[in-house]
């Protein structure tokens, strides 16, 4: 009723006012926080170097190709760069720019799928779940792989709930009447929402953008109804999906020497399934299989604080649901299954799943009808009349749900703004950075020796043009007694020993902090020649 009431142009400032209230929550705190090792320095850098090189088709990393991802990250980050300066915020920023467009496109699926509190909730539970909150202030490629496979998932619903959207035969509304135009139109521009979506999706994170095709497919399955691939046009949507994907695919293939498929495919899509890599997982048999429960368990963790529902969401679903709810949790069975099998796991994994999983529980908690009925279900005998009950129902869940989610929004604002000033000076390269910013020229050269993280790589090469040369111990005298001005990084107690006798001119800086990629404190010292 009060969304009948609601003007469209109130509408509209609705929409805009979430739709910004969205952005600066996640924005919120990105400014502070230095970048964490050792994925977002890499992306942030390897933008940094699209540009520098003016080459928007093979990513590189410290001079060095970069095969581990498709480029779409790389392309948002450059255009945020143009906008915002080559900054850590700069670098953040599309994630938090994806993350709310993931909302917004929950909105309003939602809002088709049921009345717009719906679409609503699903969009707030989304955006406050503690996986979220923490992706979308990272550089890093999930915010876009999950906006695509929402959108593909969204557009591919839209297709199942039109049957006869097949072009080579009419579509008729309930009263036989032959549709009009615009139907028809809304049939193709979904079709083509969905294979674009698909497209992007693989620009984003490769093959994995792909899962909505699987939730399509065991839907149109479990289903018994093949007439419903005939809207879906299979082979002239591969085609175009395809083709987009090889307007990048094919120059990139073809610079590179075919390492982009041999590198990014085989040993970051292949390589991740069959091994654990880099720690992420286990190799042994044993260890594989008891972490087979890992995502049916960090869920509880990567969901909150929403997870606190779901055993009451399962029982509910086990106990009555719709086609709706089964497209919604064959989408979200399909991601969790994937990742499931594959032997690399990290909890993150799953969050292209979290869109359905929210649309799901606001289903089944925001929804007046089902909350009635379940209650008049279960009170049949009670002396409450039916319309008491339907306001009992409501009122509880919807405090209960307004309750959690200012708290929670409450909660993770304050972590953001107020946690990274207070550990910003445990990231050792950005400290040393700070530091040292004031002597740093253009044409130093550096290096490093035991540390070699990324972010060394982005913060001192915002103010330098060389690349940073990994250094073994016994190198690291002669590197610095090179002519021309120079720095190195490595650890404190090694400085002394290596570097004995300094000559005045040159400027030592020293810091203590935390390496995240390794999970071990470290004492680092920067020893700069200035000619």
């Amino acid at each position: 009723m009060a969304d009948a009431i609601l003007s469209p142009h109130l509408k509209s400032i609705n929409y805009a006012l979430f739709f910004f209230g969205c952005l600066i929550f996640h924005l919120a705190g990105t400014w502070n926080l230095p970048l964490i090792d050792r994925d977002e320095p890499r992306f942030a850098e390897a933008s940094r170097e699209m540009i520098e090189r003016a080459d928007f088709i093979v990513p590189h990393f410290n001079n060095q190709l970069r095969l581990d991802k498709p480029p779409l990250t790389y392309w948002a980050q450059v255009a945020s760069f143009t906008i915002f300066g080559e900054n850590d915020f700069a670098a953040r920023f599309p994630s938090a720019f994806a993350a709310t467009l993931i909302a917004f496109s929950i909105l309003g699926w939602g809002s088709r799928i049921g009345k717009e509190c719906v679409g609503l909730c699903a969009a707030i539970i989304f955006t406050l779940s503690l996986q979220t909150f923490l992706h979308a202030k990272a550089a890093v490629a999930d915010m876009w792989l999950v906006l695509f496979v929402t959108l593909a998932h969204w557009a591919g619903f839209e297709l199942i709930q039109r049957p006869t959207c097949n072009a080579q035969r009419p579509t008729f509304d309930s009263g036989g009447v032959e549709a009009p135009v615009a139907r028809r139109n809304s049939d193709w521009s979904w079709w083509l929402i969905f294979y674009v979506a698909l497209a992007f999706a693989f620009l984003a994170k490769g093959p994995i953008g792909w899962t909505p095709l699987l939730t399509v497919g065991s839907t149109i399955l479990f289903s018994r109804d093949l007439q419903l691939a005939h809207g879906f046009k299979f082979v002239r949507g591969a085609l175009l999906m395809l083709a987009i994907v090889a307007i990048w695919g094919i120059p990139a293939l073809i610079r590179t020497h075919g390492e982009f498929l041999t590198v990014g495919i085989g040993r970051h899509v292949i390589g991740r399934s069959f091994g654990a890599m880099e720690g992420h997982g286990a190799n042994s048999l044993g260890a594989y299989l008891a972490l087979l429960p890992f995502y049916f368990v960090t869920i509880f963790a990567s969901f909150l604080p929403w997870s606190i529902k779901l055993p009451w969401l399962t029982r509910n679903l086990w106990q009555k649901r719709d086609n709706i709810d089964n497209y919604l949790l064959a989408g979200a069975a399909v991601i969790f299954i994937i990742f499931t099998l594959i032997k690399t796991k990290l909890p993150h994994y799953t969050l292209p799943a979290f869109p359905l999983l929210s649309l799901l529980l606001a289903r089944h908690w925001s929804c007046p009808e089902r909350l009635a009925a379940r209650k008049l279900d279960r009170f049949k005998r009670s002396s409450l009349g039916g319309v008491e009950i339907q306001a009992a129902a409501v009122g509880d869940q919807s405090s209960l749900f307004k309750g959690i989610a200012i708290a929670t929004m409450c909660l993770w604002l304050t972590i953001a703004l107020v946690i990274p000033s207070q550990i910003a000076r445990s990231f050792p390269a950005y400290t040393l950075f700070q530091e040292s910013r004031d002597y740093l020229r253009p044409e130093m050269e550096f290096g490093a020796v035991d540390y070699q993280e990324p972010s060394l790589v982005w913060y001192f090469r915002s103010r330098i043009r060389g690349t940073m040369l990994p250094l073994r111990r016994g190198s690291a005298s002669q590197f610095m007694n090179k002519s021309g001005p120079r720095f190195i990084v490595l650890p404190a107690l090694l400085a002394g020993k290596i570097l004995p006798n300094q000559p005045p001119t040159w400027k030592t800086f020293s810091t203590q902090g935390f390496n995240i990629a390794k999970g071990r404190r470290v004492d680092l010292t920067l020893v700069l020649k200035p000619d």
